[in-house]
């Protein structure tokens, strides 16, 4: 899988291409290698844009539930962009989308981190 990676201010934006299924090379890998090399930069902040996820099963969710653990215990967030309708669904039965932020636009999902992330240093002052 291939993942387009840009920077909008202090988020970071992944945008995973293709299935995030069983069977599909490293999945999961490739995701979460990325997120940690991001971590190790210091980047807490990320937006995972999934408007070009085709098709995701459990290997998918489990990849999206592995990196917002990693993200959580460097007091970072992690929010869902776009994710198509099969995949919207998928979040919402498996109660995903109470975990996970979802938006429909990248401007709404990195405003709202860079205020999450505002609020969280004020409080460690």
């Amino acid at each position: 899988m291939d993942i387009r990676e840009r920077v909008a201010g202090t988020v970071t934006v992944l945008e995973p291409l293709g299935r995030m299924v069983l069977g599909d090379q490293p999945t999961d890998n490739t995701l979460k290698d990325r997120v940690a090399a991001q971590l190790v930069e210091g980047r807490r902040q990320f937006v995972f844009d999934l408007n070009q996820v085709s098709q995701m099963d459990t290997t998918g969710l489990m990849t999206l539930i592995a990196a917002y653990i990693a993200v959580q215990k460097q007091q970072g967030r992690i929010a869902l962009l776009n994710p198509p309708k099969r995949v919207r669904e998928l979040l919402h039965v498996t109660k995903l989308d109470t975990l996970f932020q979802v938006f429909d636009r990248e401007a709404d999902a990195v405003e709202r981190l860079k205020r999450e992330s505002q609020t969280q240093g004020r409080q460690g002052l």
